[in-house]
């Protein structure tokens, strides 16, 4: 058998087993790392608060309420892993969460601290969770700031906003007096809560145990 009859006798078998297996799919693209999540409405933030890292959490928000109605998910997972940071940034985050038509579970992983605690309770009241072995530090607003002193002045009034805005989510999100908020949660040394403190004073609604 010569090259010639040999490649067509293999054509010849090619196109049988076509034949007999149906028609090909054409090939998928490769599943990129985290699309699986996006496309499930899950984000996982792992990081300190910054413009930087949570324009994308907010850009996800935004998208997510934009999609048709027949695409758009009933709720959206936020994973929070963080020790802080901003507050500025983090009530940019806070704002887009409280201003979407789609309820934000939030659920804490490794550390919520400062920032983190702060965004964690903003999530939608009956879907906030936390893991046993989460650290959860909540504490007052702090800052640093140098300048001239009509300049410190402006900053004091800006601390005394921000302060008041914490103390206002606190509010809102626990369900506690400031009176308490400031005894319990916001006194003038940081404070460490166990799960089960944050589910008492209403920071989260429910303990997940993984193992």
């Amino acid at each position: 058998m010569n090259l010639e009859k040999l490649h067509g006798a293999l054509a010849q078998m090619s196109a049988a087993l076509d034949d007999k297996n149906g028609p090909k799919s054409p090939p998928q693209p490769p599943v990129q790392p985290g699309q699986m999540m996006w496309n499930a409405g899950v984000y996982y933030f792992a990081d300190a608060f910054t413009y930087e890292s949570t324009r994308p959490v907010v850009n996800w928000i935004i998208e997510k309420n934009l999609l048709p109605d027949s695409e758009r998910p009933n709720e959206l997972t936020l994973i929070i892993n963080s020790p802080g940071g901003s507050v500025h940034a983090a009530f940019g985050l806070i704002d887009a969460m409280k201003g979407s038509a789609i309820d934000i579970k939030t659920v804490g992983l490794g550390m919520i601290a400062s920032c983190g605690i702060l965004t964690f309770m903003a999530g939608e009241k009956g879907k906030r969770f936390l893991t046993p072995n989460t650290s959860i530090l909540s504490h007052q607003y702090s800052w640093g700031s140098g300048g001239k002193e009509h300049e410190l002045f402006a900053r004091v009034k800006e601390f005394e906003l921000s302060s008041e805005r914490m103390i206002e989510n606190y509010k809102k999100c626990t369900g506690l007096t400031e009176k308490k908020i400031r005894e319990i949660l916001l006194p003038a040394q940081d404070v460490w809560l166990t799960a089960e403190e944050a589910v008492k004073h209403g920071i989260a609604d429910k303990i997940v145990t993984v193992y």
